[in-house]
């Protein structure tokens, strides 16, 4: 019996955006998500099950090989980092800018400031890379709320409308990186179950390309 691929999928806004490329692709799941407390389902395809994860959780999970694809943000793997791991393909689902954010029109001007994020790594590459040292402060969420209440000079956060912020009195200040939704495999995986992996890819790069094409003459 052929042993089954597991996709390790990202809960939240990306599952949403994702299960409508798993359809096209004939990948989708034979039960509704949002309807099952399982974490485990089966898909159309008689080879590939998925499961759901958090997104952080998602890099180990396929690292370590405990699923053999991954779907996750681009700031997961730039936090968490992406050794054991294939990137091939780019989904351009969920995109958004990672960026520095603090108080409108005061600048920083000092060597040392305090720091709020989720993305610890992340920013303390992105201060020690410009000579700044930077107090990072780990939170889980409402990152606006560290400025407001002197908690942090400034935060690193995944922005996407910039709404919130204007809503708190801040705006972006500085570009890190731009974020969107990435395939990844795992590579003893990719040598190993190489067509099955490939057959995978390939039904999704179709997809994307498809709706690439939809919406380049909506």
């Amino acid at each position: 019996m052929t042993q089954q691929l597991t996709i390790a999928l990202t809960k939240g806004r990306i599952l949403k955006q994702t299960l409508p490329l798993l359809q096209a692709a004939g990948l989708a799941p034979v039960e509704d998500i949002a309807s099952s407390r399982k974490l485990i389902f089966n898909t159309e395809h008689a080879n590939v099950r998925v499961v759901i994860l958090r997104g952080s959780d998602v890099p180990t999970y396929v690292r370590h090989g405990a699923a053999d694809i991954g779907v996750v943000g681009k700031d997961m793997l730039l936090e968490f980092g992406a050794e054991g791991l294939y990137e091939p393909l780019d989904l351009g689902i969920a995109p958004c800018r990672l960026m520095t954010a603090g108080f409108s029109g005061r600048e920083n001007t000092r060597t040392r400031i305090r720091v709020a994020s989720k993305f610890v790594n992340i920013a303390r590459r992105h201060y020690s890379s410009k000579g700044i040292q930077a107090d990072i402060i780990k939170l889980y969420g409402a990152m606006e709320l560290a400025p407001l209440m002197d908690l942090a000079d400034e935060i690193v956060d995944i922005v996407d409308t910039g709404n919130t912020l204007r809503a708190n009195g801040m705006s972006p200040l500085e570009h890190i990186a731009d974020i969107s939704t990435r395939l990844v495999v795992n590579k003893a995986a990719m040598r190993t179950r190489h067509d099955a992996i490939q057959e995978v890819i390939e039904a999704l790069a179709r997809t994307v390309d498809q709706a690439a094409n939809r919406g380049s003459t909506s």
